[in-house]
């Protein structure tokens, strides 16, 4: 199954990186404020203010997404945040490559560090992002209820 691109966010897109990351998050949660905000408004939120959305597809279907959102902190550059891939392609390494364009991304644009924020009851992410390098931190607040884990990797 290594069928799938991985490309750069496009405007055609908009509503697969909506209806993907709603799937995951009303099956385990519910969709709060901040998830309107980031998914309602991805070009404004996330790709206006310097970050960037990963889409990984197949056969011109968006499978999986991820974005980079552009963080005003001293010491993360980026936040690693919204990352779904479909159930049916789940397993297919998809989230390892969508997380790998993330911070080969980040890496090209100078970036030192990544945050993000997870739940554990998500374990299969949570090794995800420990293989991609990611470890535990605490402390930073979160406009999340669903937020038990925050992680991050350090890129210099």
């Amino acid at each position: 199954m290594n069928d799938f691109e991985i490309i750069s966010y496009r405007s055609e897109f908009k509503s697969a990186f909506k209806a993907l990351n709603e799937e995951w998050i009303t099956k385990y949660f519910k969709m709060e404020e901040s998830d309107f905000k980031a998914l309602d408004h991805a070009e404004k939120y996330i790709i206006q203010k310097g970050g960037q959305i990963f889409i990984a597809l197949l056969n011109q279907e968006a499978v999986g997404v991820c974005a980079l959102i552009k963080m005003n902190n001293s010491v993360y550059d980026f936040e690693l945040a919204k990352m779904a891939v479909s159930p049916k392609f789940q397993g297919n390494k998809i989230g390892f490559f969508l997380g790998s364009a993330a911070i080969d991304y980040a890496k090209g644009v100078g970036a030192k560090a990544i945050y993000l924020e997870s739940n554990t009851l998500l374990a299969p992410a949570i090794q995800l992002y420990r293989k991609l390098g990611f470890n535990e931190i605490s402390g930073y607040p979160s406009p999340y209820q669903r937020v038990d884990i925050q992680m991050s990797l350090s890129i210099i």
